[in-house]
């Protein structure tokens, strides 16, 4: 079972692993933009996004996207990791992440909306504080106000999203996998569901559960980095 899982890792953490770094970058990005501009269009355009892809089902988004850039453009792959007609290593990273887009664009669309209310609504509470108020009136450029004053004290609840979301790493995407023929944790856990192949599921699982408990230790400890007031000993 050790052996069978191992094998599936390393392409779960790539397909996840990508997806949420850009869901966390590109999300905050987001977030900080829709607060600033709180009310206005941009804001609804954006809100409005968000909604739309937290609300997608994923299988449906992943199908939508094959017929699309797959079937209809031809541009990327619609299954696998991996083709054999790559021949140096150039070839080879160019067929990995022409693989890997269409996959990482589908939890990308579904994870992002997420992230950037969460964000902003950290934000719009974090601009109505004093100090942020001191800050706008002692005259800093509204950039360094946004992201070093402002975005820092929101970091908390971001902290909490990211902890949830790599507690669930090693699992993958269940449905994303199966669609888009990845061979990662997800696709594995399906088909050792659909053969009752037990000792495997077992084994999944018992990965997960860890990977949860240290990655809730590991957000704890990060409270203690982004904010001050929780080292304090009363």
């Amino acid at each position: 079972v050790i052996e069978v899982i191992a094998q599936r890792v390393p392409p779960t953490i790539l397909l996840m692993g990508t997806q949420l770094v850009l869901v966390i970058v590109v999300g905050s990005l987001l977030g900080v933009i829709a607060s600033s501009r709180a009310n206005s269009k941009l804001d609804y355009l954006i809100s409005n996004l968000s909604l739309i892809g937290i609300s997608m089902p994923i299988f449906w988004l992943g199908l939508i996207l094959i017929f699309v850039f797959s079937i209809t453009l031809g541009i990327f792959p619609a299954q696998g990791m991996t083709s054999l007609r790559a021949v140096s290593w150039w070839e080879g990273v160019l067929d990995l992440l022409s693989h890997l887009f269409l996959p990482t664009l589908t939890l990308f669309l579904v994870n992002i909306g997420l992230v950037t209310r969460t964000v902003k609504t950290a934000m719009i509470e974090s601009l109505r504080s004093e100090f942020v108020i001191g800050a706008k009136a002692k005259g800093l450029p509204e950039r360094r106000v946004l992201f070093r004053h402002a975005f820092r004290n929101s970091l908390t609840p971001l902290i909490t999203l990211i902890g949830l979301q790599l507690g669930w790493l090693l699992s993958g995407a269940v449905i994303v996998e199966t669609v888009f023929a990845w061979p990662g944790m997800g696709r594995l856990l399906f088909a050792s569901i659909g053969s009752r192949d037990y000792p495997v599921v077992m084994g999944i699982f018992l990965l997960v559960s860890i990977a949860v408990v240290l990655s809730n230790l590991l957000t704890d400890l990060l409270y203690a980095v982004v904010d001050p007031r929780m080292r304090r000993v009363k």
